[in-house]
């Protein structure tokens, strides 16, 4: 199993998205690249995320890639849908360096790279989301997603 981190927005349906995915072995919500260890607190700089363990023998790196794009502005700076500000930014995290070269190298063949605002970047600090995060759609299906439904539930059997 491998292990990235895709912020895209709100973590509710990136999460939701994201764990109905061929491959996608588990999900988690979380923070990604802030200051602080714990949930408590003004804000520290992260950025919402979905810590995504996947089976490459099922799903490769660019496949994973395809998929985020289906659900994310990728010209939006700190904002998906409804929701504003840094936390909401777009980005690709991870700790293994082969991860974050793909995800250039995927951002670079596209056509449109000069206008994405996806960053990439090692992964330097995660903290899990409370609980009531976790899961948050499937808790809860009819809470705010800025992801269209009939995307959101696409992979979803």
């Amino acid at each position: 199993m491998q292990e990235i981190y895709f912020a895209g927005g709100c973590l509710w349906g990136v999460q939701e998205y994201l764990r109905h995915l061929p491959g996608v072995t588990s999900t988690e919500a979380g923070r990604a690249n802030g200051t602080a260890k714990t949930t408590q607190g003004e804000y520290d700089g992260y950025a919402e995320c979905v810590r995504t363990r996947f089976d490459p023998e099922v799903v490769s790196l660019p496949q994973l890639f395809d998929y985020f794009f289906e659900v994310i502005d990728p010209y939006s700076i700190n904002q998906q849908g409804e929701d504003i500000g840094e936390k909401y930014r777009t980005g690709i995290y991870s700790t293994e360096p082969s991860h974050l070269e793909l995800a250039q190298q995927y951002i670079n063949n596209r056509a449109d790279a000069d206008r994405i605002a996806v960053e990439i970047l090692p992964l330097s600090n995660y903290v899990k989301s409370d609980d009531e995060h976790q899961d948050r759609l499937t808790r809860c299906p009819d809470d705010y997603c800025h992801i269209p439904k009939e995307i959101l539930h696409k992979y979803k059997q």
